[in-house]
């Protein structure tokens, strides 16, 4: 049967998060009840990852299986006409019989967006983690740093309902970037893959160091521990985007 690859970009402020959960509207559920009322057969679409409520995403990716082809131009033009504007589909494309949207990622990007201007820009509000207070950068890069590469990341991956995030929590860090942006920094992350929200527990850290809380040299001695308790809380979901996920 026909499988297709679509590229999806979403506000995730109104909705649970990408994956379908009970008494909750998540992305998924959206995408696949506007797919069944064009294709009227029930489908499913599985995405290269779970997104939390709040975060949003630029490039996220899926894909579903059809009994028949389709007219990828029309169903696409059709699936944003039935979807709300918070949640749009990119693009739609064939896809080969063995590309799986989740397990054929060979890595992926996010940004989190930190408002360092003492007065919030109200149209970054639903975008962007304001700081009240000063935050030393130099700090802060220097912990930075000390993520990239490949290690357990244990200390900063939370369980999921059924259990542990991962059963091997060892990851790649290609980058963590720390790129200054009109009104405060953006952090970049790239990476071979990430444990369940990994990125916003590591964010959370960074973000004590720059406020003096902790001191950069401390970021090997938490990822050594392989203790979740031994990192920060986890940061604010609305500044996280999903930006680009990688296949071969």
């Amino acid at each position: 049967m026909p499988k297709y690859k679509a590229l999806i970009s979403y506000d995730g402020s109104s909705f649970s998060g990408w994956q379908s959960q009970i008494n909750s509207l998540s992305v998924q559920d959206l995408i696949e009840k506007a797919l069944a009322t064009i294709l009227r057969v029930p489908m499913e679409i599985i995405g290269s990852g779970r997104t939390d409520a709040g975060v949003h995403a630029l490039g996220q990716v899926g894909h579903f299986i059809t009994e028949k082809e389709i007219e990828t131009e029309k169903v696409l033009y059709s699936l944003n006409s039935l979807l709300p504007k918070e949640i749009r589909i990119l693009d739609i494309s064939e896809a080969p019989e063995d590309f799986h949207a989740r397990y054929s990622a060979t890595g992926k990007i996010y940004h989190y967006h930190l408002h360092l201007d003492p007065i919030m820009d109200p149209f970054k509000r639903k975008y962007a983690l304001h700081l009240q207070h000063k935050l030393d950068i130099a700090e802060l890069k220097a912990a930075a740093s000390l993520f990239v590469g490949t290690h357990d990341f244990s200390s900063f991956a939370n369980q999921q309902s059924q259990g542990s995030a991962s059963l091997d929590a060892v990851r790649t860090l290609h980058r963590l970037d720390v790129i200054e942006q009109p009104g405060g920094i953006r952090l970049e992350f790239e990476g071979t893959g990430f444990l369940y929200k990994m990125v916003r527990n590591i964010v959370g850290t960074l973000l004590e160091v720059g406020g003096g809380k902790r001191l950069s040299h401390e970021i090997p001695y938490i990822l050594s521990a392989k203790d979740r308790k031994k990192a920060g809380r986890a940061a604010e979901p609305h500044g996280l985007f999903l930006v680009k996920v990688f296949y071969s």
